[in-house]
């Protein structure tokens, strides 16, 4: 039987005129999940009633086993999740190693010789203000915080953006090596798709406040494929092969079009869709009459 890090149904949450509606997210134990969507698909609210942070107004959501909420249990499981959000959230005036001294009485797990081995390994500096520390830094103090109270799920909003490819591709390693433990889990969302190809098992893709895409990563490159054809050609196929065709979109003075592989003849001009592609006809793609 599957152990899921966080499990949600039917989440909805409404915020004015913006909604988050049937929402279904599941994370093994173990893998690692890219949440991927345009600014304002919902994103942060999903993330934020997943920590707890916000009652959903309808559906369900367990994180480490247990439902998200105010609760004692809760509380205690939010002792094993290491949260990194886009702006770092931490104190200005404090050096790392002040820091570490602080956290020490947050967490009761919390481990210093791992943060200070971790701070080693990112290279930050531990006798600095974080307000005098650049972007790349202030998010490498952040991962380290997350990672030395014993987390076992790893929750980041945007942690990689507007980090240089460097800092990235560390951060990557990081959590590469981080979920080689088998109850270890990370919920990474980002716009930088590349990254989420690298290292990610899942996809899950909101759009408008609903899942569009909801699958295994390698199922995506077995279940999609960008076709280059002109008009004529796209025609003559739809016709011997009713419903490969899902979406068309021209562009630069391309014409593209996602496509069902197996729904394919074994010769046609068949391209990877990544993650991109699929986002990009998914969402602004027209429909093949």
């Amino acid at each position: 039987m599957t152990e899921y890090a966080i499990e949600a149904r039917g989440l909805e949450k409404r915020y004015g005129d913006f909604a988050l509606q049937g929402v279904d997210l599941a994370l093994p134990q173990g893998c690692v999940l890219g949440l991927v969507g345009e600014n304002g698909a919902g994103k942060s609210t999903l993330i934020r009633m997943i920590l707890g942070a916000c009652r959903p107004d309808g559906g369900t959501v367990t994180t480490l086993g247990v439902p998200a909420g105010r609760s004692a249990a809760f509380a205690r499981a939010r002792e094993e999740i290491g949260v990194v959000l886009d702006d770092a959230c931490l104190p200005q005036n404090l050096t790392a190693a002040q820091l570490g001294r602080a956290m020490a009485g947050v967490f009761a797990r919390w481990d210093e010789k791992a943060y200070r081995a971790f701070l080693n390994r990112f290279g930050v500096p531990e006798g600095q203000r974080v307000s005098q520390l650049s972007r790349g830094t202030r998010m490498k103090l952040a991962l380290a915080v997350a990672m030395s109270h014993g987390a076992r799920l790893l929750v980041l909003d945007e942690a990689t953006g507007g980090l240089d490819p460097i800092v990235r591709e560390e951060m990557l390693d990081v959590f590469n090596d981080f979920t080689r433990e088998e109850t270890h889990s990370v919920l990474l969302s980002s716009h930088i798709v590349t990254d989420l190809e690298k290292i990610c098992d899942y996809v899950v893709f909101l759009h408008e406040g609903r899942v569009l895409l909801s699958e295994e990563k390698d199922a995506l490159d077995e279940r999609y494929a960008l076709l280059p054809l002109d008009e004529a050609s796209l025609s003559r196929l739809a016709s011997e092969r009713p419903g490969a065709i899902l979406r068309t979109l021209r562009a630069h003075g391309q014409l593209r079009a996602l496509a069902l592989r197996d729904k394919l003849p074994p010769d046609a001009p068949a391209e990877r869709a990544g993650i991109e592609d699929i986002m990009l006809l998914l969402t602004k793609g027209e429909e093949w009459q």
